[in-house]
């Protein structure tokens, strides 16, 4: 049975607390398993959320502040201890690439798994394209160059009983149909209807732009930075960054179905104040993460 979820394996900024780790996040994603922005400590936050590094097929890399990436090493170590037999490819900001050959050779060790580096480049990027669907990037507007990311799947096709039985279509004959797209004269379309492809988009640091707009459109789950509240704006928008308030905006004006707020700055210790207020802006569904969460991505629409 497929799986869809986040599996959160950190939650704070610039200084991990005693109940926030650094970043890290792994989308569970059917046989995808998208590890984005491995902080400090992901290594033994995997381990405690039950998840092994054979189930990461991708690194997801938004920008190269320690915050986001300083558990790199221990990951990359720890794929060739594990000996995990897949490629796992690594997509990052092009213009980091030194930073991230030094994380991935921070230390010695026997190097067996098969890493590949495919950075971004340019301000709209296609970064992998798979059974998954489409996995795209974005430039986002943060004091250092960042994307975000967001994965697309197809839109598919939602067979209809009551259409198939007035058609005299059953058994067997119903799965010849979706392959064909037509038979004996009928039209694959004239017994179903269009099922949604499901989204899901990744926001990390940044400042309100378009770019953040564009990752968020209808997503089903959005996982995005919200490092202030409001009554910081000023010092959100100084140092690249959005509040509680501008993220549940977004979802609100996106059309997002769930949204995950996180990357809290260590100077909040009351997590109820940023889901009070994200409701004042979105009426959907809000989820204040915390360390070691596993959040659904919605059912299909």
């Amino acid at each position: 049975m497929s799986v869809r979820e986040l599996v959160v394996l950190g939650t704070g900024s610039q200084v991990p607390t005693r109940h926030r780790n650094h970043n890290g996040y792994l989308l569970r994603w059917d046989r995808e398993g998208l590890l984005f922005d491995p902080g400090e400590g992901t290594q033994r936050q995997m381990l405690f959320a039950g998840v092994s590094t054979s189930s990461v097929t991708r690194i997801c890399l938004t920008h190269f502040h320690g915050d986001h990436c300083l558990g790199v090493p221990g990951v990359v170590q720890r794929l060739s201890l594990d000996r995990v037999p897949h490629t796992v490819r690594a997509h990052y900001p092009a213009s980091g690439h030194d930073y991230f050959a030094r994380l991935r050779h921070a230390s010695v060790f026997y190097e067996t798994a098969d890493l590949r580096e495919e950075p971004v480049t340019g301000a709209e990027a296609l970064v992998a394209v798979g059974e998954f669907g489409r996995l795209e990037a974005r430039r986002l507007d943060h004091l250092v160059e960042a994307y975000g990311y967001r994965l697309v799947e197809p839109d598919g096709r939602r067979m209809l009983p009551d259409r198939l039985a007035a058609a005299g279509i059953s058994g067997p004959r119903i799965g010849e149909l979706q392959r064909r797209g037509s038979l004996d004269g009928l039209d694959v379309a004239d017994v179903s209807e269009v099922r949604p492809g499901q989204r899901f988009a990744f926001v990390m640091d940044t400042r309100l732009c378009d770019s953040v707009y564009a990752l968020a459109e209808d997503a089903d789950l959005l996982v995005i930075e919200s490092t202030f509240l409001h009554e910081d704006a000023r010092l959100a928008a100084d140092y690249g960054h959005l509040t509680a308030k501008q993220a549940a905006r977004v979802a609100a004006e996106s059309g997002v179905r769930r949204l995950v707020l996180t990357h809290f700055s260590q100077r909040y210790t009351d997590p109820d104040r940023f889901a009070a207020e994200a409701a004042e802006e979105f009426s959907g569904d809000i989820v204040v993460a915390s360390d070691l969460d596993r959040i659904p991505v919605p059912p299909r629409r």
